[in-house]
C-alpha cells in the first residue's frame, strides 16, 4: 500500500469526535481523516518532517481505548483504521513502541482519544523548575567511610560481613550494620582487591542498623549523589545533588505521563475507580518517567548511575499514593484517608529506580493531611513560615494549590482545586510553557492594542526583528503566565468588566473585541495570513481563569478566617508556575490577597528546594516531620464558607474585599457590559 498525502484524505459525511491529550483540544472530523490532518486543524502540537508520507515517523501518537467519563466518550477498538503497509514496514525495520501509531497513516474511524507523547511534539515542553541556590547545612544520610578489615583466620571462623561490621564498630562507632544482597555479592572481591582495605558508602538515615549501600577496594573519594524529586500533577522535576557539598550538578523536568489519565487529581482518582488496574497503570507510568529522568540527569552530569545512592521524594497525596503503588480511591471521598502519612524510608528498587545504585535508599517526606501532601511539607521546610515574625501566606500554585498561612504562633494549611487553567490547559489557545508560547502581555489602555513576549525570544512583538527572532516556529499559543497577564491587562484597559464579561467593539472602542457566538473575544494575535494561528482570549478562557483564581483566593480566605484576620503581611508565590507570575497582574485578577507593593515574593520551586534540603540533611528530615505535626489542616471540601468566598472571588479582583494597596498603584476602569451589547452607565469613548 502506498502512503497517501494528507490532501487526498476522503471527506465522508459521517463525523467522529477526536480528543487530543494532553492539550485537551477536540473537534469533529469526517471518517477517514488522517490523525495528523485533524491535529493540524485543531492546532495540536504534532510533529512531521516528511509532510505525512510515512517516512520520518515523527508523528507517532498513542490512541487510548475504553471508557473516558471525563470526556464523555467511549472509544472502540476500531476507532482508528487498521495498520497499513507503511506502518508495518516501519515497525519491521525500526520498530514502533507498543500502542503507537503513525499519525499520518492512522485514519479516524470513530470517536477517539489520542495522546501526543512529548517526543512527538514540535514544541517540546520546557519544564521550568530550577533548584534554589540557597545554602544547606550538610548532614547527609550517606557517608563514605574507609575501613581496615581484619583478614580471615581459620581459628576464628567469621564471615567477611561480620568482620567488616566489627571494623566499622571499632573505627567509626557504628554499632550495627547490614548489607543488601547486591553489596554482599561484591564484598569478598572488594576486600581482597583492596588488601583488606575498603571504602563503604554507609547510610545511617534510619532508626535501625546502618546500611552498606556500596563499597570500593582501597580508598575511594567519590563523590556520591542524590536525587531531590518533586512529583507534581503536571510536571516532575529532579535535581541531581552532590551529597558532599549540596551543590546541584544537573536539573531537569518532564511532563508527568499520568496527565493522559486525567489533567487534575480527582480525574485520576476517578480513572482508578472506574478502570480496574488503572492505579497500577498510573504507578507504572510515573515510575518509568522518574527512572528515565534519573538516567538523563546522570548522562548530563557525566556520571554513572551507580553514583546515585539516595533520593528524596515530595508529592501531593494522590501522587504520593500512586508513586508508592497504593490505590488512591480513598482520597476521592470524605474523610480523605491516607494509607500512610508519615515519612517513609524505602529501597530505590521498590519504586522501580533501575538507573541508580542497586542499593539506593529513598526517603519520602510526610504528608500533612488528606489533600495537603509532602510537597506542602517541603514548601514549609524551605520557607519556614513557623519562624516568621510577620503573617505570611505561602501559595504553591499548580493544578492543585497548597496554601500555608502562619507565623511563630502557628501555621495553617489547606489545598484548593484550582485545575489546570493556570498552566494553559482549558484555554482556547492555551499550551504549556514551550518556545513560541506567549508569556508576557501588555495592552495600551488608550488604543486597546496589545504587545507581547514569547518564550525563547527577548524581544516584544512590537520591536523590530521580532518575527525573525521568534524563528520559523512562530507564535504558537499562550501559556499560564501569559493568559493571567492578558486577562489582567484587559481588565486594566477596560475591555473586561468586574464580572469578567468582555465588551463588544462598540462598547470598548476596540476593533480587537470581536463577536464569537453570543459572546465576545479579544484578538491578541492573528497570523492566519502567513499560515499561523489566530490567538484569541475568549469569554470561556476568562471563565476558566475566574474559576481557578476563585478557588485559590477562597482557600486563602478560609485560612484567614480560621486565623481571625482580614489582611496578611506578605505573600510568597511558590511552584514552577508561581515563579513566572507577575505579582501586580496576580493581584489585579484577585488571585492573592491585597498586600503592599513589594510584599509579594517568588520562591521558585520551593517544594524542590525543600526536597533538596531534606536530601542533604537528616536533621532537616526530622524538622519536617516535627513541623508537619504542628501544622493545622483546614479541609476546604467541608468548610461551609468556601462556596461563599468562591462566589465573591469570581469578580475581578473581588466582589466585596477591598484592595486598597492595589488601588493606590493602578486605577481600574469600571465598565459594565451586559449580554445585549449595550454598556450600562454610558458607552466608553471610541479609541483612536
Amino acid at each position: 500500500m502506498t502512503a497517501q498525502p494528507l490532501a487526498d484524505a476522503p471527506a465522508l459525511a459521517r463525523e467522529a469526535l477526536v480528543i487530543f491529550t494532553p492539550s485537551g483540544k477536540r473537534g469533529r472530523f469526517p471518517v477517514g481523516t488522517p490523525v495528523l490532518q485533524a491535529a493540524r486543524s485543531l492546532g495540536v502540537d504534532l510533529d512531521s518532517v516528511c509532510g505525512g508520507r510515512g517516512i520520518c515517523s515523527k508523528c507517532q501518537v498513542a490512541p487510548q481505548f475504553g471508557e473516558f467519563p471525563k470526556h464523555g466518550v467511549t472509544v472502540a477498538a476500531d476507532a482508528l483504521s487498521a495498520w497499513n503497509a507503511v506502518e508495518a514496514r516501519y515497525d519491521r525495520v525500526r520498530g514502533l513502541p507498543p500502542g503507537r501509531r503513525l499519525g499520518c497513516q492512522a485514519r479516524i474511524e470513530g470517536d477517539v482519544v489520542i495522546d501526543v507523547p512529548p517526543e512527538s511534539q514540535v514544541h517540546r515542553q520546557v519544564v521550568r523548575k530550577a533548584a534554589d541556590d540557597r545554602p544547606v547545612v550538610m548532614d547527609p544520610a550517606t557517608h563514605l567511610r574507609l575501613v581496615e578489615v581484619e583478614p580471615p583466620d581459620m581459628h576464628e571462623p567469621r564471615g567477611d560481613l561480620e568482620r567488616l561490621s566489627e571494623a566499622l564498630r571499632r573505627q567509626w562507632g557504628i554499632e550495627a550494620v547490614t548489607a543488601p544482597l547486591p553489596v554482599l555479592s561484591r564484598l569478598q572481591t572488594a576486600l581482597r582487591k583492596g588488601e583488606w582495605q575498603v571504602t563503604v558508602a554507609l547510610w545511617t538515615g534510619g532508626a535501625g542498623p546502618a546500611v552498606v549501600l556500596d563499597l570500593w577496594p582501597g580508598f575511594f573519594e567519590g563523590p556520591l549523589y542524590g536525587l531531590a524529586v518533586d512529583v507534581g500533577s503536571t510536571t516532575i522535576a529532579a535535581h541531581l545533588t552532590n551529597l558532599s557539598d549540596g551543590s546541584v550538578r544537573a536539573s531537569a523536568g518532564v511532563m508527568n505521563p499520568q496527565i493522559r489519565f486525567g489533567e487534575d487529581l480527582m480525574s485520576r482518582v476517578s480513572y482508578a475507580m472506574m478502570n480496574p488496574g488503572g492505579d497500577r497503570e498510573m504507578t507504572r507510568a510515573v515510575r518509568e518517567a522518574i527512572d528515565g529522568l534519573a538516567q538523563s540527569l546522570a548522562a548530563e552530569a557525566g556520571i554513572e548511575g551507580r553514583a546515585i545512592v539516595e533520593a528524596v521524594f515530595v508529592c501531593n497525596p494522590v501522587m504520593h499514593h500512586l508513586l508508592l503503588g497504593i490505590d488512591p480511591v480513598e482520597l476521592g471521598q470524605a474523610p480523605f484517608a491516607l494509607a500512610t502519612g508519615g515519612a517513609l524510608d524505602l529501597e530505590g528498587r521498590d519504586l522501580g529506580l533501575g538507573s541508580v545504585n542497586e542499593a539506593a535508599r529513598v526517603h519520602v517526606l510526610p504528608c500533612i493531611a488528606g489533600h495537603v501532601g509532602a510537597d506542602a511539607a517541603a514548601v514549609a521546610l524551605a520557607e519556614r513560615p513557623d519562624l516568621s515574625e510577620d503573617l505570611v501566606l505561602v501559595v504553591d500554585v499548580g493544578t492543585n494549590a497548597e496554601i500555608l498561612l502562619g507565623d511563630r504562633s502557628g501555621v495553617l494549611a489547606c489545598s484548593s482545586p484550582t485545575g489546570p487553567a493556570f498552566e494553559g490547559a482549558q484555554i482556547s489557545a492555551g499550551q504549556r510553557a514551550a518556545p513560541g508560547a506567549i508569556e508576557r502581555v501588555r495592552i495600551d489602555p488608550a488604543t486597546g492594542e496589545p504587545r507581547f513576549r514569547v518564550i525563547g525570544c527577548d524581544l516584544w512583538s512590537d520591536e523590530p526583528g521580532f518575527a525573525e527572532a521568534v524563528g520559523p516556529g512562530g507564535v504558537t499559543g499562550i501559556c499560564g503566565s501569559g493568559i493571567i497577564e492578558a486577562v489582567a491587562e484587559m481588565r486594566l484597559a477596560g475591555l473586561v468588566d468586574r464580572a469578567g464579561l468582555i465588551g463588544s467593539a462598540e462598547q470598548t472602542g476596540s476593533a480587537r473585541c470581536v463577536p464569537q457566538g453570543r459572546t465576545h473575544a479579544y484578538l491578541l494575535h492573528d497570523a492566519t495570513a502567513a499560515g499561523g494561528p489566530r490567538i484569541l482570549v475568549t469569554q470561556g478562557d476568562i471563565r476558566a481563569i475566574q474559576l481557578a483564581k476563585s478557588a485559590l483566593y477562597a482557600g486563602a480566605r478560609l485560612l484567614m478566617d480560621a486565623r481571625g484576620v482580614e489582611r496578611v503581611d506578605r505573600v510568597v508565590l511558590a511552584g514552577a508556575f508561581g515563579a513566572h507570575i507577575s505579582p501586580l497582574h496576580a493581584t489585579i485578577l484577585g488571585m492573592i490577597p491585597d498586600v503592599p507593593e513589594g510584599a509579594v515574593r517568588s520562591a521558585g520551586n520551593a517544594a524542590g528546594t525543600g526536597a533538596r534540603i531534606a536530601l542533604c540533611s537528616v536533621a532537616a528530615r526530622r524538622e519536617a516531620a516535627a513541623l508537619v505535626r504542628r501544622i493545622q489542616k483546614i479541609e476546604t471540601a467541608i468548610e461551609p464558607r468556601f462556596q461563599e468566598h468562591f462566589v465573591a472571588a469570581n469578580a475581578i479582583p473581588h466582589a466585596t474585599d477591598p484592595f486598597p494597596h492595589l488601588a493606590a498603584r493602578v486605577a481600574l476602569p469600571e465598565p459594565s457590559f451586559n449580554a445585549g451589547g449595550a454598556a450600562e452607565g454610558g458607552r466608553r469613548r471610541r479609541r483612536g
